[in-house]
């Protein structure tokens, strides 16, 4: 065969414009005839062809064999199905005698032709993807794991990522509301996966039993919703592929941040300088293209929801509510009493009826308690017993002025128990002031040798600044007009000497 194209066109060129006749061509070459009617047929060497597919005597009877082997692995995990090896080890047993190369090139072609086909899709305006990640953060100064959400829009590229403890109904809420905020406006339909924290029961292919929390969502922002099939992550391949592109873009090298918070604005930077890049095939960058996004979004509702699970429970004798296996406290007078726990993503707020009784940092830890000291010092005035062992009271470190007024109040006391009472008292003035403004009241009166409770509230009595106590007569000119008389120090005299004194 001819493999030099220069000498193949040259044939060609000669016998299919007239120049040559074949049987010049091939007295001059000296090749066979079917050669010449090759190069005519053919613009370029077709290479070597086939006729009829090998026999394959040894591997040919196991072919079927083999992928129904493959076929079954579908059905279990990918760390559980057969390799090449195995297979080999198996159908040798069955009686096969050829080598394992061949049942190595069996085995690939076949899972050639069973690997799926996508079809490319079409991305439209106000449609969006949600899907969770997870990375490796050092978050004051421990390497741990964290949970990332990421909102894509498939027709700009834009994206949004919010950093979280972990996947659950306050941090979807909570990734939602941000990313709604970030983007101006509320998608119309948003693709998502079957998790438990969206999804309660899954009904055939295409029908979803929604949860509660899920509901309160789509009810406030008024948004459609699509879940992929099981098992098939590629129907929302866009967002597949920013959760990729942020673990290796975002999160390489590991971000060193003090908290979660930091992390947060870090990653929403990065998201809005993203939106400068320019995607492949068009004219401008993805910013440009956010703004058609927007031009179909829904508008965001005028009240904010609420991103917060709440779990009604009543507080214990100890003044404690439960929530997500954790304690918190609550005032004193709350014990016993029905009390509603929000649970945000960053705090947890025990209310009572319309009011709002507490707030702690939420801990995402399991089996803690919390307690504010404040909630506890209404009990300690009536059980001043317990002031040495009071729990809420333990790792409290106030300032030493403390521990001076409450040695001086001891050595005052006329009475045993008398200078703890008086010093409680005290303590129960940051209920009202806060410990800072106490803390400052209370350095003035031990100045003073004012220990009382009264005595160190007469410090925190606001003093307006001088100014306000002068009164100013601009604006007020009919004022200049009116005439006060002169006080008549005898009418005084007078008034003593009719027995006023009396």
């Amino acid at each position: 065969m001819y493999k030099n194209m220069e000498e193949w066109t040259d044939i060609r060129l000669r016998v299919l414009k007239g120049e040559s006749s074949k049987r010049e061509i091939l007295r001059e070459k000296g090749m066979h005839w079917t050669t010449l009617e090759k190069i005519l047929r053919h613009s370029e060497p077709p290479g070597y062809r086939l006729r009829n597919e090998r026999r394959k005597p040894k591997i040919g009877p196991f072919l079927e064999r083999i992928g129904d082997i493959l076929e079954s692995d579908k059905q279990l995990p990918r760390k559980q199905r057969h390799t090449a090896k195995r297979i080999y080890e198996r159908i040798k047993e069955e009686g096969y005698q050829g080598k394992y190369t061949q049942v190595k090139e069996a085995v690939g072609q076949i899972k050639r032709q069973s690997r799926e086909v996508f079809m490319p899709l079409i991305h439209r305006q106000a449609e969006a993807q949600v899907d969770f990640g997870e990375a490796l953060a050092k978050v004051s100064g421990k390497l741990r794991k964290v949970h990332f959400m990421v909102m894509a829009l498939p027709y700009s590229d834009a994206f949004f990522i919010a950093v979280f403890e972990r996947e659950c109904t306050e941090t979807y809420w909570e990734g939602h509301v941000r990313a709604f905020e970030f983007f101006g406006g509320v998608p119309r339909r948003i693709t998502y996966d079957n998790s438990k924290v969206l999804v309660s029961q899954i009904i055939g292919s295409h029908d979803r039993k929604l949860t509660y929390g899920f509901l309160q969502l789509k009810s406030h922002y008024l948004f459609d919703h699509h879940f992929c099939r099981v098992r098939r992550a590629n129907e929302k391949g866009v967002v597949e592929g920013v959760v990729k592109y942020t673990r290796l873009n975002f999160f390489v090298p590991v971000p060193e941040v003090h908290n979660l918070e930091e992390l947060n604005e870090r990653l929403a930077q990065m998201c809005r300088e993203d939106l400068n890049r320019r995607l492949r095939g068009k004219s401008g960058p993805k910013a440009e293209l956010l703004v058609e996004d927007q031009a179909a979004f829904l508008p965001l509702p005028q009240t904010p929801f609420d991103a917060c699970r709440k779990q009604s429970t009543t507080a214990s004798s100890l003044s404690l509510v439960r929530f997500d296996d954790n304690d918190y406290s609550v005032p004193v007078r709350y014990a016993h009493h029905s009390i509603l726990v929000k649970g945000y993503v960053d705090r947890v707020v025990p209310c009572h009826k319309t009011e709002t009784v507490a707030e702690h940092r939420r801990s995402w830890g399991k089996q803690g308690v919390f307690f504010n000291y404040v909630h506890y010092l209404p009990l300690l005035e009536r059980k001043p017993g317990s002031l040495h062992h009071a729990l809420p009271l333990a790792d409290l470190n106030l300032p030493e002025c403390f521990g001076i007024l409450h040695r001086r109040l001891q050595a005052e006391a006329e009475r045993e128990g008398d200078g703890t009472r008086e010093y409680i008292r005290v303590l129960r003035l940051i209920e009202d002031h806060g410990l800072s403004k106490v803390t400052q009241a209370l350095i003035k009166g031990l100045e003073v040798r004012a220990h009382t409770r009264d005595a160190i509230a007469q410090f925190l009595i606001p003093q307006p600044p001088w100014r306000q106590t002068t009164f100013s007569l601009d604006g007020r000119a009919h004022l200049r007009l009116v005439k006060v008389a002169r006080p008549n120090i005898s009418a005084y005299q007078d008034l003593l000497s009719h027995g006023g004194a009396t």
